[in-house]
């Protein structure tokens, strides 16, 4: 069901239910910020809450209130949602604790948040366990504590699980403006995607911000993504709480890699939705997006009046999908204009400060830097805090360069505190960006670079619920059979049910041969893994290993490259394929990728094309290229066994595909299986 919450979140009326100092500042935070709504305090025995006469019952209220702060006990609440919803109210926030969150404690209490829901039914509901939500537009607040927003006609909206995050993020310094901030709590009713949702559909909301705990309903990210990439607002996320869910599949190299985080990420990825690690980029990111709007390119052009800062900025961009690029004939031209011939010209540009104070040569720098391959034009300038009068011709030729080229430009401060906020607001009325602290900007840079379009395939949803512990692992040479018949190929070979067996098996393939123990997860390290050997070697060999039961193959010649492709369900998240550098090394190595099912051709060779190993794919120092469109082939057929067998799959895995000159083989591979 997807709720209404227009009535909850633009209110033109609302009711306070409850006593005492949490819903006296409900009526107060509201009249602070000049809210013109009636407000009904509703307690059954005070006269009046905060100056304002009270209602003892919710029935004697003059008409059903679009928002309602349920400010009582857990067992109260569920009455009051209850005759809310009667009654015809357009939502409620329901700040009581004692529900799913207690469940550890109480074990009751997952039937008291069913109970709550039951009696909210179409009607919307905040939390429970959440502060509620702050409207800095329209001057409503449903909000039991302190704050640090202030009207505005237009900003971001920032939405969290923790209420204390919240207020954190409200008393930023840094002059962004702030439109609704939202407390979702514990999404008994209305999840996080769908509160975002709703928020889109209003104009003046230029970016949304999430800080994400969980995807609880994977559809509604999905229609989220669809939405906001249509109504051009960009979302950034903060995503915590790395999960070990993927991390059951321990026997295999996959688990390990696509453990944790990966599936997140590869959601994230999916839906084109920008990532940042930490609280600062959240909000410079967030900055960057409301007054520039995303970024068509990561094209930096840099200006600064010390080589010190001019080296910080390149530094700090080096590793990421950034570029300074080499500056123009016209804006050498009219660089050496305004500087004379002592400024050796660059991109970091290094101006020294023979300009300083001459606003309009000044302008004219700033405004040459910036360029229609110039994506973002970065002048650092750090105020002092002790007088900071004559950096005054830097705001205001950075305020002049923006009017006179129309191009992004942001005031970008190395130490976050050396942005006065005065000065960032002048900035920002003036369309200019004030970006405080240089590794938050360069980040919010990366950022703020326009996303494709979220995928329009659903994501393929794997079993919910764990694996148990008998969970069933197919044998090498049978999950060998199962993906060659999707399309894998795999080496000819041989099944020996005993050590007598061997020589006999292997007289029927070509040497060189190599000879595998089966039953053993970790063969390498077991010493159950012998290669080029001859037909007549196999049986001795067998003799020495730990195993009764032999896989006797043609071992594959010419390899290019190594590769890992494998597939872990993720109850969280789907399916993730993960892509890497195979064979014994590939943990150490550290060199992955990985995107969620099902993938289009096109984004797995993206994705291998990300990896360091795929420079030796293009054929590294002479040597021979692989085949890229049989690495891809065989990746799809992986892939079209697991969505095949979506219903009891863990996971799937081939290390190593062997990538030859004119194929990929599947050396080695895993399949494991619900119970």
């Amino acid at each position: 069901m997807v709720h209404d919450l227009s009535r909850l979140f633009r209110p033109r009326s609302i009711a306070v239910i409850g006593g005492g100092a949490w819903c006296a500042q409900v009526i107060e935070q509201s009249r602070r910020m000049g809210f013109d709504g009636p407000i009904w305090p509703v307690h059954p025995k005070a006269r009046e809450i905060a100056g304002v006469p009270a209602y003892a019952r919710l029935d004697d209220l003059p008409d059903a209130p679009d928002a309602a702060f349920v400010g009582i006990n857990r067992e109260a609440t569920i009455e009051a949602v209850s005759t809310l919803k009667r009654m015809g109210a357009g939502g409620a926030v329901c700040f009581a604790s004692g529900f799913a969150e207690a469940q550890a404690e109480d074990g009751g209490a997952e039937a008291v948040q069913e109970r709550l829901i039951a009696a909210a039914g179409e009607m919307p509901i905040l939390g429970p366990n959440c502060y509620g939500f702050i409207n800095a537009l329209d001057g409503a607040l449903l909000w039991p504590d302190q704050h640090g927003c202030g009207r505005v006609e237009r900003g971001v909206a920032l939405l969290t699980q923790s209420s204390n995050i919240a207020i954190n993020l409200t008393m930023q310094r840094r002059a962004l403006p702030i439109a609704y901030t939202v407390t979702c709590g514990n999404m008994a009713q209305t999840t996080q995607a769908e509160i975002a949702t709703a928020l889109l559909d209003d104009p003046r909301v230029t970016a949304i911000g999430l800080h994400v705990e969980g995807f609880a309903d994977l559809r509604a990210w999905e229609r989220l993504a669809r939405k906001a990439h249509d109504k051009g607002v960009p979302l950034v996320a903060i995503k915590v709480g790395r999960s070990d869910q993927a991390r059951a599949a321990t026997v295999s190299h996959t688990a390990s890699l696509a453990g944790g985080d990966a599936g997140a990420q590869a959601l994230l990825d999916r839906l084109g939705i920008a990532r940042v690690d930490d609280l600062p980029s959240f909000l410079e990111t967030l900055k960057l997006l409301h007054v520039a709007g995303p970024l068509e390119r990561g094209t930096l052009a840099s200006v600064s009046c010390s080589g010190g800062e001019a080296s910080l900025v390149a530094d700090t961009a080096h590793g990421r999908p950034l570029r300074f690029p080499p500056l123009s004939p016209g804006q050498r031209t009219a660089l050496r204009d305004a500087l004379g011939p002592k400024v050796a010209l660059a991109n970091p540009l290094d101006y020294h400060t023979y300009i300083w104070r001459d606003t309009e040569a000044m302008t004219r720098v700033f405004s040459a830097m910036t360029g229609p391959e110039i994506a973002l034009t970065l002048l650092i300038v750090d105020y002092p805090h002790t007088d900071a009068a004559d950096w005054e011709c830097a705001t205001r030729a950075a305020l002049e360069a923006r009017v006179r080229t129309n191009r992004n430009v942001a005031v970008t401060a190395t130490l976050p505190e050396l942005m006065p906020e005065d000065v960032a607001q002048r900035l920002i009325a003036g369309g200019v960006v004030p970006l405080q602290g240089l590794r938050e900007a360069i980040g919010a840079v990366q950022a703020a670079v326009r996303r494709p379009p979220p995928c329009p395939v659903p994501v393929a949803p794997g079993r919910v619920g764990d694996a148990g512990h008998g969970a069933q692992v197919l044998s090498e040479d049978a999950a060998k059979v199962a993906l060659a018949g999707h399309g894998l190929a795999v080496p000819r070979g041989v099944i020996a049910e005993s050590v007598a067996e061997c020589a006999t098996g292997a007289a029927r393939l070509d040497p060189p041969l190599v000879l595998k123990g089966m039953g053993i997860a970790h063969k390498s390290e077991a010493g159950a893994v012998r290669l080029n050997l001859d037909a007549g070697d196999v049986e001795a060999a067998a003799a020495e290993m730990p195993a009764s039961r032999f896989l006797i193959e043609e071992m594959v010649q010419g390899a290019v490259v190594e590769l890992l492709v494998g597939i872990t369900r993720d109850p969280a998240h789907g399916f993730v394929l993960t892509l890497a550098a195979g064979g014994v090394l590939t943990e150490l190595l550290e060199d992955s990728a990985s995107l969620l099912l099902p993938a289009a051709r096109d984004d797995m060779e993206t994705a291998l094309r990300g990896l360091k190993v795929f420079a030796l794919l293009t054929g590294f120092r002479g040597k021979p290229a692989a085949d890229l469109g049989a690495i891809l082939d065989a990746i799809e057929a992986i892939q079209a066994y697991a969505l095949a067998n979506a219903d009891d799959l863990e996971e799937v895995e081939v290390n190593p595909l062997i990538c030859t000159a004119t194929g990929a083989i599947a050396a080695d591979a895993l399949i494991r299986k619900a119970p």
